[in-house]
């Protein structure tokens, strides 16, 4: 490991005058993934500034009735909100399938966002990687991509993003507050990540020098009646080989009190390791709003939104999975709101 300096910051402006003097310098927060990324050689930062004892650290709700979640809110806080279990009960479902206690109790909201992909090509640095190194090449198109993209990928890259938590953000069109020595700036988590295309190195719209501050969560109705699921290759904590976010309002049930004839309202739905960034299910959303609530109406939005699937030989059965699981999470949900 490169030799580093370590610099620990108390207030929001003297850490983005650090890290804007500093071009080599990372943040720290519970280096859950940076400590990782430095000992394989992968990161080499020549200053880490510790941004744990910043007063970023409370979850409060907005005058609207939304969630403001400061960016050093440790996973596991974040899970145990009571205001998260009951508002936006997918997103404390997805912090607790992310990652083991002890990750959880280290982890930090903002870090969790910058995590970066666990592509065993992106992690080996005696490999090939247009993430690590541009214009390297990506080995995984032709290699290892059993758990890579099928959408929104490109032959430039293929990784996946690995987090639970951010599934869950993009389905509630969360928000990403930041600061930088020039001011602050908001970006809207579906603009927070960029397009692989040609420059899998740039991984998020973030200028240069920023340092997240928070996360706000709008008032969505929809929400409380929302569920995460992942799927994993083993039962322990496992990044995840498909995810789904969802949450659905129904209205127009039976006499009998059950789904038959209940109409969708309002539906949210977002993909975990499917895509470089989570993705967000508009074409599907778009489809099933003021449709009915059926397995079939499901699974046709589903089929429609997986049309854009560009699978590789060795993950084509992301589609299914996601396509099924999506579907049997709305008709839990459906079963559920509708009672």
């Amino acid at each position: 490991m490169r030799e580093f300096g370590y610099r620990r910051v108390s207030d929001v402006r003297g850490a983005v005058a650090l890290l804007d003097a500093e071009p080599d310098a990372r943040l720290l927060g519970g280096g859950t993934n940076l400590v990782d990324l430095m000992r394989a050689g992968v990161e080499r930062p020549g200053l880490l500034i510790d941004v744990r004892e910043l007063p970023l650290d409370r979850i409060a709700r907005t005058d609207g009735g939304g969630l403001h979640i400061g960016a050093t809110v440790t996973n596991s806080d974040l899970a145990a909100h009571p205001e998260v279990r009951r508002a936006y009960p997918a997103l404390a479902q997805a912090v607790l399938a992310g990652a083991s206690g002890q990750l959880r109790n280290m982890a930090t909201v903002g870090g969790n966002l910058l995590q970066r992909t666990r592509c065993g090509y992106f992690t080996d640095v005696t490999k090939a990687c247009n993430k690590r190194v541009p214009g390297s090449g990506c080995p995984a198109v032709a290699g290892e991509h059993r758990n890579h993209a099928i959408l929104g990928a490109s032959a430039h890259c293929v990784a996946v993003h690995p987090s639970d938590m951010g599934v869950a953000l993009t389905a509630f069109d969360a928000a990403v507050s930041y600061e930088t020595v020039a001011g602050a700036g908001e970006l809207p988590l579906a603009e927070f990540y960029l397009p692989v295309r040609d420059t899998p190195h740039r991984e998020t719209a973030l200028p240069a020098g920023a340092l997240i501050t928070s996360v706000t969560l709008p008032p969505a109705p929809v929400a409380a009646v929302s569920r995460y699921r992942k799927v994993r290759e083993r039962a322990s904590y496992a990044f995840a080989i498909g995810a789904v976010a969802a949450a659905l309002d129904v209205r127009g049930a039976g006499a009998d009190g059950g789904a038959r004839g209940a109409v969708v309202r309002d539906v949210r739905l977002a993909f975990g390791a499917v895509a470089s960034r989570p993705w967000r299910a508009r074409e599907a959303e778009r489809l099933l709003t003021g449709g009915p609530a059926s397995a079939e109406a499901f699974t046709a939005a589903l089929d429609a939104e997986l049309a854009a699937a560009e699978a590789l030989p060795g993950n084509g059965y992301k589609v299914a999975l996601i396509r099924d699981l999506a579907v049997a999470l709305l008709t839990e949900l459906t079963e559920e709101s509708a009672g």
